[in-house]
């Protein structure tokens, strides 16, 4: 069993800076993928950020890209999403999540078998 659980989700103005922190406990050994998702009211929830913690590949939505990044600490077991020049769009409830790395498109939300209990982001304008 894994835990996931997501931190650092205040409310800000557009333009602000945040960073995320997604930390993994239980046996995290047996992770491969940690990605970030973010569900907006009336919206599905996409994917924003992925990283694979075996070998520090990364991947980004191209909705995002260049604003966030996605990065990790092993000492930590902590996934970080910096998001910078926020937007009100960016208004979400942030999740992290993890699996095994396969074949299948990191964004695919099914194929993720652990979740944390997400953060909400508020971008006000």
């Amino acid at each position: 069993q894994v835990q996931l659980a997501e931190s650092g989700g205040p409310s800000v103005q557009t333009g602000s800076s945040l960073r995320l922190a997604c930390s993994a406990s239980g046996n995290t050994a047996s992770l491969g993928l940690i990605g970030w998702f973010r569900h907006a009211p009336q919206k599905e929830r996409e994917g924003v950020a992925v990283i694979n913690t075996r070998d520090n590949s990364k991947g980004v939505a191209t909705s995002v890209q260049g604003r966030f990044t996605i990065s990790q600490d092993n000492a930590k077991h902590t996934i970080y999403l910096q998001m910078n020049s926020l937007k009100p769009e960016d208004t979400a409830i942030y999740y992290c999540a993890a699996r095994s790395p396969s074949d299948v498109h990191w964004s695919r939300v099914s194929t993720y078998t652990y979740w944390g209990q997400g953060t909400q982001v508020t971008v006000s304008s």
